[in-house]
């Protein structure tokens, strides 16, 4: 199953609402949306910086990640990214394909 990265940005009321539901409540309820969508949340962090929230997700497909991510978005309380975790056997079959390939100006 695919894993993504997701990180999110609150906008003021999300940081509202997470400050009265609490972070565990908040955990539990995207646990739930993720698990309805076929995948599970692997990790869940409050963080510092650009960010104001890092997980981590298995989900069944691009098309399911997509769904959460606008759902989420549409809400209006979050700006999220999500990005495609590779895992280390992943790569090593990346590094064996053979790839032709002519950068500009060769």
């Amino acid at each position: 199953m695919p894993r993504y990265m997701i990180q999110a940005s609150l906008t003021a009321e999300g940081l509202k609402g997470t400050l009265a539901d609490g972070g565990t409540k908040r955990k539990a309820l995207l646990e739930g949306t993720v698990g309805a969508l076929g995948g599970t949340l692997e990790a869940f962090y409050y963080s510092f910086g650009d960010h104001d929230v890092v997980g981590i997700a298995d989900m069944p497909d691009n098309v399911s990640a997509a769904a959460f991510a606008a759902t989420v978005a549409a809400a209006g309380v979050a700006q999220t990214t999500s990005t495609v975790l590779i895992t280390p056997e992943e790569m090593d079959q990346v590094a064996a394909k053979t790839v032709k390939y002519q950068p500009p100006g060769a």
